[in-house]
């Protein structure tokens, strides 16, 4: 690793001394700068655990110690010797506050666990978590092996039945089953004589009844007569119990959900102890007894939501995405409900929200904003060109960044991680959307690439895709040449073929020749999406060749921008559109028949479109540039229609051409009544009251 500590103290505004054996003859160092109350950045996470330990041996220290890796994603790489702006870049980041604290959600366990799956092998399990845990068994029959039989002492209560579905989260999950076994468990002695009576081999060692075998001999019932376990006319029976945590050992997984409720375990455990990660997971569960907490993710403004207005839905992106089935629907309510205790913090639902109504809050869209734009200042303080931001996750992706630094110092065919690539780790890629690859842009970097592992959600994948086609259709349209959004894809389950492929990638994507703003933008990334994109759409409007298209066509699936097309024969100006706007996109005129339109509050939720009676509006999906992308225009409008007894205006001249069209040959509007649609409000009832008086004095006459 050549370090120049002169070039890096220049980008850092500070005098650096260049250490080459600080975690050993030089650690006393260490010491002396740990002790100065000062912010100490160790540049190193190979050796953390012996800097930590110096640390805590250390009398007077008080100084904060935090880590950066520079080896891996800096250093150990084939353009080490050009790597000096990147960690640059990577020192800096580390000089950045932590995250602001967020609300947590809490999880209690009391350690009781339903182990779910073949009796013979939830037993063997059982056995390894009974010391510490309390354990319900739901037995699913026997596997076929004879050296794996169940106990014959009964040491865990067993329950059975059919229809079992399981909900919750860690400690608080609920079990629900249909009691439908004719024995008993609680009375089952398992002395095994209903096996060896029964002469369709019909019952099992986990001591339930194969229906689809069992001919009705009874010959179980007569040599249980004794224990009275085995009741062929017991009524089946719903029931249901509570669970700290779940084990699922069956063939086919309870809960088919790509991010399963914390608290709940899934392994194919067919082939018993034996089975992949059995023992791995057996270890984590006995961990899970306590008090945890994790943070509270998301933010949800209500006001801002566009999911649904008046019991009709629109804008459904985030229910659609989510993998942990959190999100859920309450048009009801006109919102959206997520549940803190299902969510995993993905925050691929603020990627993909049009409104900005749920934003993503531990980091906040503002402190990532502080990191991306702190790393490419410095990168470019350092002398780099042209960078590329490379997110990734914390655990596998981080994981793949460092097998690229390994790789580039042990093998020939691996150069690592490119000197222009700035790392970036993220709880989750999902988490961080088109508001901030603009800006990233906008602050100098030439490209942004999103690595995805097999820990993403193909949901999230495609979410990730069209957003990027979407970021990119706009800087196409403003004239930037190259492409400046990319989805790098990592499968760790190939071994070195995987690391191979993910560096070849790599190399290929920084050798791009993208064209960005000549200067960078200096606004600070905003808490509010559409702040945001504004900013960075402004930035990067302001930079572009020239001349500027008037609007640039963008995808349809997901578009946060773009216009409605209204047929005006069709639409009679009724305006249940605009009382469904949650944008204020759409618009009235107090004074006249007009719909009215401002582009740039258009969210494309749809919500105009699915309540418009007559099917008159069409989204459009695009980015005006033009300055009246902030004006209100008009869409449609009408002569108004004028009362026929006092003249004055009470609706559209097509609105009521309308409704008399469609009222013409239907018998409560004939004759006066019909005349009486042609009025105002107040004429109508003054007519109508006229003529129930002139009926009563005809009558009394």
């Amino acid at each position: 690793m050549p370090l120049q500590a002169q070039k890096l103290g220049a980008a850092l505004n500070e005098p650096l001394t260049l250490h080459s054996a600080l975690c050993r003859r030089e650690a006393g160092e260490f010491q002396k700068a740990i002790k100065s109350a000062d912010d100490v950045i160790v540049a190193c996470t190979q050796e953390k655990r012996l800097f930590t330990e110096i640390a805590q041996q250390t009398e007077g220290a008080q100084s904060v110690i935090r880590f950066v890796n520079i080896r891996e994603t800096g250093g150990w790489s084939k353009d080490a010797s050009s790597a000096m702006p990147k960690m640059a870049a990577l020192l800096s980041l580390a000089h950045l506050p932590d995250a602001e604290p967020v609300a947590t959600v809490t999880y209690r366990s009391a350690g009781r666990v339903l182990v779910v799956g073949p009796l013979n092998q939830a037993e063997q399990v059982s056995a390894l978590l009974a010391d510490t845990m309390d354990v319900t068994i739901f037995a699913q029959g026997v596997t076929a092996a004879a050296h794996d039989q169940p106990f014959q002492e009964r040491k865990y209560p067993v329950i059975s039945g059919s229809g079992l579905g399981v909900k919750g989260w860690l400690g608080a999950f609920e079990a629900t089953w249909s009691k439908t076994n004719p024995v008993d468990l609680d009375l089952c002695t398992r002395c095994n004589a209903c096996v060896a009576a029964c002469p369709e081999n019909a019952i099992d060692l986990s001591y339930q009844v194969d229906s689809t075998k069992c001919t009705s001999h009874r010959d179980c019932v007569a040599v249980c007569r004794v224990a009275g376990a085995i009741d062929f006319n017991r009524p089946a029976q719903a029931l249901s119990e509570k669970f700290d945590l779940v084990l699922d050992l069956g063939a086919v997984p309870l809960i088919m959900l790509h991010a399963p409720p914390q608290g709940y375990f899934a392994v194919d455990a067919r082939q018993g102890l034996a089975s992949p990660g059995l023992l791995a997971t057996v270890v984590r569960l006995r961990d899970m007894v306590g008090e945890f907490e994790k943070p509270k993710f998301f933010n949800y403004k209500q006001k801002l939501c566009a999911h649904s207005r008046n019991e009709t839905v629109g804008c459904t992106a985030c229910v659609d995405i989510c993998s942990a089935a959190a999100i859920s629907s309450e048009k009801s309510r006109q919102q959206i409900v997520v549940n803190p205790n299902l969510c995993v913090g993905c925050g691929a639902c603020t990627t993909v929200c049009p409104t900005g109504a749920l934003t993503y809050a531990y980091p906040r869209a503002s402190e990532q904003g502080l990191r991306l734009k702190t790393l490419l200042s410095s990168y470019a303080k350092a002398g780099g060109t042209a960078a590329t931001l490379l997110l990734h996750s914390q655990v596998k992706g981080q994981a793949a960044v460092d097998a690229l630094g390994r790789g580039a110092s042990l093998k020939k065919q691996i150069r690592g991680v490119p000197a222009q690539m700035i790392p970036l780790a993220l709880w989750h890629t999902a988490s961080v959307g088109i508001d901030l690859w603009l800006s990233a842009v906008a602050f100098g970097a030439a490209r942004v690439a999103v690595l995805v592992t097999d820990e993403d959600a193909p949901d999230y994948v495609a979410g990730l895709n069209a957003q990027m086609a979407i970021a990119q259709s706009i800087m196409t349209g403003l004239g930037y040449q190259g492409v400046h959004f990319h989805l790098v894809r990592f499968r760790p389950g190939q071994g070195d073929a995987a690391v191979e492929e993910l560096d070849q990638s790599l190399q290929a994507l920084s050798k791009g020749r993208t064209s960005v703003p000549a200067a960078s933008a200096r606004f600070a990334v905003a808490q509010e999406k559409r702040s945001t994109l504004d900013m960075a759409l402004d930035h990067l409007t302001s930079s572009a060749p020239a001349p500027l298209p008037e609007a640039i066509e963008l995808p349809g699936a997901g578009s946060p921008f773009g216009s409605l097309l209204v047929n005006k024969d069709a639409c009679t100006l009724c305006l249940s559109c605009v009382s469904a706007c949650p944008a204020s996109a759409l618009q009235d005129n107090p004074d006249r028949p007009q719909l009215k339109f401002i582009e740039k509050n258009c969210v494309q939720c749809g919500l105009c479109a699915t309540t418009c009676p007559e099917d008159a509006i069409t989204l459009q999906s695009r980015l005006l540039l033009s300055p009246q992308r902030k004006e209100a225009r008009i869409l449609n409008e009408s002569a108004p229609y004028h009362c026929v007894r006092c003249s004055k205006p009470f609706g559209t001249l097509k609105g009521i051409e309308s409704m008399l069209g469609k009222l013409a040959g239907h018998s409560m509007f004939q004759g006066s009544a019909a005349d009486r649609l042609k009025m105002c409000g107040d004429c109508r009832v003054i007519d109508l009251y006229s003529a129930s008086n002139e009926l009563l004095i005809t009558d009394i006459r």
